[in-house]
């Protein structure tokens, strides 16, 4: 019995030891190094954060390290714990075989019970990993459309252009819509009357847009010269001119607006108008 207590102890010390060793390397490879760099957990997975976030990529890339730090000390608690008490089970001569039975009939039953729960775990793991979006991201998920805020294993929360904050949850985002990857494209649609010279109309856009962009507030936002493509539609009203231009992610519609307000009165001097 002695032995036996002795052997229960040194398992219990053994797993309290290794599960703490195991935490403190999680923590230490999901910990971002100095000045916001990238924690060792990530350098191996693809990161899709633009640098246009500024000072959410750090705070996305802790949180993205975190979670996926918590659920690996969950799978290492788990784990540990769990041979510790199939080993103490043999030391006191109990049989296991039943018990992995049960488990295993256990782990279908808790499957089929929460499906949905699996499901939204299961799709959070991979959106993380994959890094589709993170804190700071302007995204479309079908049922919201907002500025992510937090991404969690099992929701998304996201706050909308009114305010409102959505919780939608990982397992039913059957696509994603992310304005800020890469770069973004500001589009202006400008009427002009039917008769209008085109060609010169297409010259005075191309002009006072490139003087727009060479400006303050824009110089920043824009990574492009802008484009006159040209005629977008006919309506009954009139012509459409679209104008493009590549801009930063996420500053799009701060670029359309200013575009617009200084296209439209320029057409407007050289003669043209909208019907």
């Amino acid at each position: 019995m002695l032995a036996g207590a002795i052997k229960i102890v040194v398992i219990l010390i053994a797993a309290f030891i290794l599960r703490a060793m195991l935490r403190k390397v999680i923590d230490r490879i999901t910990t971002p190094g100095k000045e916001g760099k990238k924690p060792g957990l990530l350098k191996p997975l693809r990161e899709r954060a633009p640098q246009a976030l500024g000072n959410l990529i750090s705070e996305r890339r802790e949180q993205r390290a975190r979670t996926i730090g918590s659920v690996l000390k969950s799978i290492v608690t788990i784990l540990i714990f769990g041979i510790a008490f199939l080993e103490i089970m043999i030391v006191v001569g109990m049989d296991i075989t039943p018990v992995l039975t049960s488990a295993g009939i256990l782990g279908v039953a808790i499957g089929f019970g929460a499906q949905n729960l699996v499901k939204d775990f299961l799709a959070g793991m991979f959106m993380l990993l994959e890094d589709q979006y993170g804190v700071g991201d302007v995204v479309d998920l079908g049922p919201a459309t907002g500025t992510v805020e937090a991404v969690a294993l099992r929701t998304t929360t996201i706050r909308d252009t009114g305010g409102t904050v959505w919780y939608v949850r990982n397992g039913e985002i059957l696509r994603v819509g992310n304005s800020s990857q890469g770069f973004a494209v500001a589009v202006v649609d400008l009427p002009l009357s039917y008769g209008a010279n085109l060609a010169e109309a297409t010259q005075v856009l191309d002009r006072t847009a490139r003087e727009v962009a060479d400006k303050d507030p824009l110089k920043s936002d824009i990574t492009a010269k802008p484009e006159v493509l040209g005629v977008e539609k006919f309506t009954p009203e009139g012509i459409t001119l679209r104008v493009t231009v590549k801009t930063r992610p996420g500053r799009q519609w701060a670029v359309q607006r200013n575009l617009r307000a200084q296209l439209m009165p320029a057409l407007e001097e050289a003669g043209f108008t909208a019907k």
